[in-house]
């Protein structure tokens, strides 16, 4: 007797990826203090730093995702994503525009390139997230990166909190939000569309649901760590 089960339909597969969005980190209370206006400077400079260090991570985990992917089709597509984020040269970039909100919040660049913020529990959350890129397979990888699909409210949102609560952050400091918030949406529909057209088996398709949840929990534990260094609950 088989013990193989029946792969999901694709409505059904993509319901199961959905169903996590109550994992996603929009509603942890870091980020409720942060849209609220209850963290002072010093707990946004924090902030900053160590987000920038999973920023950091992200061309890393897209070229891990290449490396790993055996078809041509997929890589060449992958290409644009590790562009993205680290510019087509010098001054360009996601990561880019994250380092001037770092000096909009009042960081010195050099320090915030020196890591000498990064807290040891978001290190650790980020370092596991770009391990399980370089040492799962491809589609696990880029399953992962799912939590696109739950990001386009939340960063229009934190986008309209910023600018209210923190009014001393100077325009440009936003251009990553600016940014981002004009391509993510469709980016996570591309993605979702490859996860399902690649995901075959029941088996590919519970380990791309498995990614995605192991996803939110980095995501959460990088908050729970700025949480309990700025005197939250966490």
């Amino acid at each position: 007797m088989s013990n193989i089960q029946t792969p999901w339909s694709s409505t059904e597969f993509r319901a199961r990826l959905y169903s996590l969005e109550n994992s996603y980190w929009d509603g942890h209370p870091f980020h409720r203090r942060l849209h609220e206006g209850l963290l002072d400077k010093e707990h946004l400079r924090l902030w900053a730093a160590n987000r920038w260090y999973y920023q950091r991570c992200l061309p890393q985990k897209d070229a891990a995702i290449i490396a790993n992917c055996p078809l041509p089709e997929v890589r060449r597509h992958w290409l644009s994503r590790i562009v993205y984020h680290d510019g087509d040269g010098a001054g360009s970039g996601g990561i880019e525009k994250w380092l001037r909100l770092a000096e909009a919040v009042g960081l010195d660049r050099d320090e915030v390139l020196s890591e000498r913020f990064v807290l040891p529990g978001v290190r650790f959350a980020v370092d596991a997230y770009l391990d399980f890129a370089r040492r799962r397979p491809w589609l696990e990888a880029v399953a992962s990166g799912l939590t696109e699909l739950f990001s386009p409210d939340l960063l229009a949102y934190r986008l309209g909190r910023m600018r209210e609560h923190y009014p001393w952050i100077t325009e440009d400091g936003f251009a990553y939000f600016t940014a981002r918030i004009d391509v993510v949406a469709a980016e996570g529909r591309s993605l979702l569309d490859l996860v399902v057209q690649h995901a075959g088996t029941r088996a590919q398709q519970d380990a791309c649901v498995t990614a995605l949840t192991f996803k939110c929990a980095v995501l959460q534990g990088i908050l729970d760590s700025l949480d309990y260094h700025t005197g939250g609950s966490a």
